[in-house]
C-alpha cells in the first residue's frame, strides 16, 4: 500500500540512498564527520532514519531481558559519523534554526549547508579560501544551467541558432557555506531570522561575506523531476561522488 504521507525531501532517494546521505558523504570524504541536523517538518522521519540506520544495514543479535543489548556483526564501513538531531521548531526560519543548535557547535569555524544539493566541491579548497580572506562568512556560488533552451536571433528576428540549456551568467548561492562563530550574532534577533533575506545581506553590508566560485558539477533537488534526473545521473556517472 502506498502511503499518503509525502517523503521528507532530504530522505528522497537518489541511487538507493537519501539525498541527505549524499550531502553528508561529500563532507565526510574530507574528514568532516560531525553533523548537527536542525529539524523541523517531519522531524520524526529523520530521527527514525538514523535510529534505524545500523540495524537496517547489517546483521545483528538482540539479547532480551534485564541485560538487553544489541550486537552489530557487520558495522557499516566508512561512516564513522556523529550525528546530533535537534528539534528547532516547525515553522522556524533557517537563520533561527542555526542559532538554536549553536549549543551543539563547539568549533570556531563551522560549515552550514542545505540537505538537498550535491556537487563535486573540494571542501578543503573551500575552507582554505575562507580562512585566507579573513571575513566571517563564505558562500559557495555556482552558475546554474538554464531550465530552458535559448533561441538566438538577429535584429530582424531571424533565428540564427539554439543553445540547449546554457550555463547562465549570474551566480547563485549553492549552499556549502562556512561561518565563523561570530555569525551567530547576526542570527540573534528572534525566532524568525531569515538566512538568505536578512542575515546574509547584513553580513554583505558589513563587508563580512565572500563567495567561493565553484565551476564544477552542482545540482539541487527541488522537484520530483530533478530527483529523477539526479537518480539517472548517479547511475550513469555520479559526478559528485568524491568519496571512495
Amino acid at each position: 500500500m502506498q502511503s499518503d504521507t509525502p517523503t521528507k525531501k532530504e530522505l528522497v532517494e537518489v541511487g538507493g540512498r537519501p539525498i541527505l546521505w549524499h550531502v553528508m558523504k561529500i563532507y565526510a570524504a574530507y574528514g568532516h564527520r560531525r553533523f548537527v541536523l536542525a529539524l523541523g517538518y517531519q522531524a520524526e522521519a529523520l530521527k527514525r532514519f538514523f535510529l534505524e540506520y545500523e540495524p537496517m544495514g547489517c546483521d545483528f543479535t538482540v539479547r532480551l531481558g534485564q541485560s538487553s543489548d544489541i550486537v552489530y556483526h557487520r558495522p557499516i564501513a566508512g561512516e564513522e559519523w556523529q550525528v546530533t538531531l535537534a528539534d528547532t521548531g516547525l515553522n522556524t526560519e533557517k537563520g533561527s534554526r542555526i542559532r538554536r543548535v549553536a549549543r551543539y557547535i563547539d568549533a570556531d569555524t563551522f560549515f552550514v549547508t542545505y540537505g538537498d544539493g550535491v556537487g563535486n566541491l573540494d571542501i578543503d579548497d573551500l575552507l582554505t579560501f575562507h580562512r585566507a580572506h579573513g571575513r566571517l562568512a563564505t558562500v559557495t556560488g555556482v552558475q546554474p544551467l538554464s531550465q530552458y533552451g535559448i533561441v538566438r536571433t538577429n535584429e530582424h528576428g531571424q533565428v540564427t541558432g539554439f543553445d540547449q540549456k546554457p550555463r547562465l551568467e549570474h551566480w547563485i548561492n549553492a549552499g556549502f557555506m562556512v561561518f565563523e562563530r561570530a555569525v551567530l550574532d547576526y542570527l540573534a534577533s528572534g525566532d524568525d531570522v531569515h538566512l538568505e533575506r536578512e542575515a546574509l545581506p547584513r553580513l554583505a553590508a558589513d563587508g563580512q561575506l565572500m563567495m567561493y566560485r565553484h565551476t564544477g558539477f552542482w545540482r539541487s533537488m527541488d522537484t520530483f523531476k530533478e530527483a529523477l534526473e539526479l537518480d539517472t545521473t548517479w547511475r550513469e556517472s555520479a559526478p559528485w561522488k568524491v568519496w571512495e
